[in-house]
């Protein structure tokens, strides 16, 4: 089993800034690609930035230049950074992550619960 962990998620003013934390947990080799993705009520889930092992991040056009995304191998945990937050980044945020098992074989794709992020106008 593989867990993900979400915190970080909060209410804060347009402009602001605030940073999501994923870590994750359980009997696995390694985690390989994470991500972040969005969503709010009566519409589809959307990828908001992803990030390879490596270190490789691609974004959403809606927040390039606004948010970051890394990760620390070691404690086995993905960051969003986000600043200069609007009131349509207002969503629940989930990070995902697929685990590799010690056969070298196995993957497992997870998510977390989510956490809730508010933009205030």
């Amino acid at each position: 089993q593989v867990q993900l962990l979400e915190s970080g998620g909060g209410l804060v003013q347009a402009g602001g800034s605030l940073r999501l934390s994923c870590a994750a947990s359980g009997r696995f080799f390694r985690i390989n690609d994470m991500a972040w993705y969005r969503q709010v009520p009566g519409k589809q889930r959307e990828l908001v930035a992803g990030i390879t092992r490596a270190g490789n991040a691609n974004y959403v056009d809606a927040v390039k230049g606004r948010f970051t995304i890394s990760r620390d191998n070691a404690k086995k945990t993905v960051y969003l950074q986000m600043n200069s937050l609007k009131p349509e980044d207002s969503a629940t945020y989930y990070c995902t992550g697929e685990a590799l098992f010690p056969d070298g074989l196995r993957t497992q794709t997870s998510w977390g619960q989510g956490t809730q992020v508010t933009v205030s106008s």
